[in-house]
């Protein structure tokens, strides 16, 4: 990082603006922002983070951390304080709809990965755990290691404008203690900054934006409700009162657990279909939040008062030129399935291994191309299910009765659940019916690490059928995670070992690392000669690993024998973020034909094929 003089342009007298060279320029420190921080830091390139706030998060609003965020961070090392930090996975065992915390119960549903019918599932998804962590807990986590890896952090710092040319962009920042501004010139410009971010909003590009579903609330409170927990274990808690009059800024509530049981962020939505003109009174908000917590004796204080809207928005692109946008600046969607800091991250993991071999010599600069149209295509995926599991919510309102107009109308719905009539057993299958339904969001497999790339850094060339056959798309694609080494899909995790046992290994373990991994089997020998003969050509590491009887690793459990989908001869390449670039179902020959295909699959999937 250098600092040089320029004219600040503004007349023979004025003082030179400083100008900083960097690398890279992240605008944002939340979830998007620090992560790519982090994964940048960790292929060793240096860089300059800015942030408008004056500190990391204050307010808890994103928490679940699922496997496939995890996994990213596990990549890095990162996984161990995150599990010490969190909470523990029991405590996310159900949501449930009730009339308040401490009152009665209408339904509940097992939640990620606790229900007995789905925890192999879970278990066979990932060597990593889904936990519960807050945005207040998991952003210093990420900005420290940042910071200790290379990377310069600055708060306070207002983002003014850019400029791109064919060599690198020109920043404005202010900083808002001195009032000063001043420029940083970079190789790579990228926008995290949020949903009204400046970066993404000066590269102007197209948006996808369907109606938003109104307005929310977020209230973070103090309240110790311990001694109600034992028998109503879960991190999300649906409170609706039917037989209540409410006000118009409080109809319903999820009730979110931040520190079990003392720490709430309370999720309030206002009645459907009202705008809100006024701005009720902290008395008026604690009253409401004494209701949904259903005692009085309970003392509660109100940290912060929150307002947001719940978005349908989606970036048509994620990239021009130079400067590339991720995290909230291009989706945004409402908490539901716990997609958003999850996907930020992965965001933030795609494009880093990429922005790394390119500053590093080892791919061409349309390397970068593939990020948006990976990218672009889950951010698509992840507004439509976090909106549609939203509305999912609805049937369950409905069966309950708290959708009707007035509070006689509810109580008489409601008490008619208890009836052994057909009205009644109408309703009580519908209220079933619709809280299964909400398993699309609560046990979202599938959309949680489903990820399925079709780009430039995906060579399919050999394969001999889609990977969407009919048996794929006969499944639920929310709720199934098919495990496939098709090249696109996500390294399939499977527990190793040695012959002589010692600690399993995940295959994930084995991927990653900063470097491409190569798998192979018995009789697949040639690909490990072809493997470093390629390394050592292009200048980029590639590791090679024999799985089977007696090789590098052994498939204790068979397990990798049913997923590779390749001949034990056959090896399968994985990409440094752990997705499947290139499989070949048999060894080629000799160890030269096994060369040159491999060098000329590399070359294509780096950009560097002539």
């Amino acid at each position: 990082m250098t600092i040089v003089n320029l004219s600040n342009g503004d007349g023979d007298h004025a003082k030179p603006a400083p100008v900083t060279t960097t690398d890279v320029l992240i605008v944002g420190a939340g979830p998007a922002g620090a992560s790519l921080a982090c994964f940048l830091a960790y292929y060793g390139i240096r860089g300059i983070m800015v942030s408008s706030c004056s500190t990391n998060a204050d307010t808890p609003r994103a928490h679940i951390t699922n496997m496939a965020a995890m996994e990213c961070l596990r990549d890095i090392g990162l996984d161990i304080e995150c599990n010490r930090l969190a909470t523990n996975g029991r405590n996310m065992m159900h949501t449930r709809w009730a009339y308040s915390m401490a009152g009665e119960e209408y339904a509940r549903i097992h939640s990620w990965g606790h229900d007995p019918k789905r925890k192999g599932d879970y278990e066979t998804a990932s060597p990593c755990d889904p936990v519960d962590l807050p945005q207040t807990l998991l952003e210093p986590i990420l900005v420290r290691y940042a910071t200790l890896n290379g990377f310069s952090s600055r708060f306070d710092t207002n983002f003014i404008d850019f400029v791109q040319d064919n060599k690198g962009t020109t920043s404005t920042l202010r900083d808002n203690l001195t009032g000063a501004k001043y420029k940083i010139r970079s190789k790579y410009l990228f926008g995290a900054d949020g949903a009204r971010g400046e970066v993404f909003r000066q590269l102007d590009l197209p948006l996808d934006v369907r109606p938003d579903q109104g307005l929310a609330f977020n209230v973070h409170l103090k309240a110790d409700l311990s001694g109600y927990m034992q028998y109503r274990t879960g991190n999300l808690h649906w409170l609706l009162q039917p037989d209540r009059e409410h006000p118009l800024f409080g109809w319903a509530c999820i009730a979110r657990m931040v520190k079990p049981w003392d720490e709430w962020l309370f999720i309030v939505l206002p009645e459907r279909g009202e705008e809100l003109e006024i701005n009720p009174t902290n008395e008026e908000w604690l009253g409401r939040m004494k209701e949904f917590i259903g005692d009085d004796a309970i003392h509660t204080e109100i940290l912060g008062i929150s307002k947001w809207r719940i978005n349908d928005v989606v970036a048509q692109r994620f990239s021009k030129g130079r400067v590339f946008c991720l995290g909230d600046a291009v989706h945004r969607h409402p908490p539901s399935n716990g997609l958003g800091s999850n996907t930020c991250i992965q965001d933030a993991y795609n494009l880093a291994w990429k922005v790394a071999y390119v500053l590093n010599g080892q791919a061409s600069h349309s390397l970068l191309e593939s990020y948006s149209v990976e990218r672009q295509p889950v951010g698509r995926g992840v507004v439509t299910r976090a909106n549609e599991s939203f509305r999912h919510h609805g049937p369950v309102w409905e069966a309950l009765g708290v959708a009707l107009p007035t509070p006689e109308e509810r109580t008489k719905a409601l008490h008619e659940l208890t009836l052994p009539t057909q009205e009644g057993r109408a309703r009580r299958a519908a209220l079933q019916a619709s809280i299964e339904m909400t398993e699309h969001e609560y046990h979202a497999l599938g959309t949680e690490m489903g990820q399925f790339y079709q780009s430039s850094a995906v060579y399919t060339s050999d394969e001999m059928a889609p990977f969407y056959t009919p048996e794929v798309v006969a499944k639920d694609q929310d709720l199934s995670l098919i495990r496939s080494t098709y090249p696109g899909c996500r390294l399939p995790h499977v527990w190793l070992n040695i012959a002589t046992p010692v600690r399993r290994i995940s295959t994930i373990d084995l991927a990653g690392k900063g470097s491409f991994v190569l798998l192979t089997g018995i009789g697949g020998e040639a690909w490990k000669a072809a493997t470093s003969a390629v390394s050592k050509e292009l200048g980029v590491q590639v590791k090679a690993y024999s799985v089977g009887f007696r090789q590098d690793y052994e498939d204790v459990y068979f397990d990798w024998a049913r997923v590779r989908g390749v001949d034990e001869t056959g090896c399968i390449l994985v990409r440094p973020d752990n997705f499947v670039a290139w499989r070949c179902n048999t060894v080629l020959g000799d160890e030269s034909q096994t060369t040159k295909k491999l060098r000329v699959v590399m070359q294509s999937i780096l950009g560097k094929l002539r």
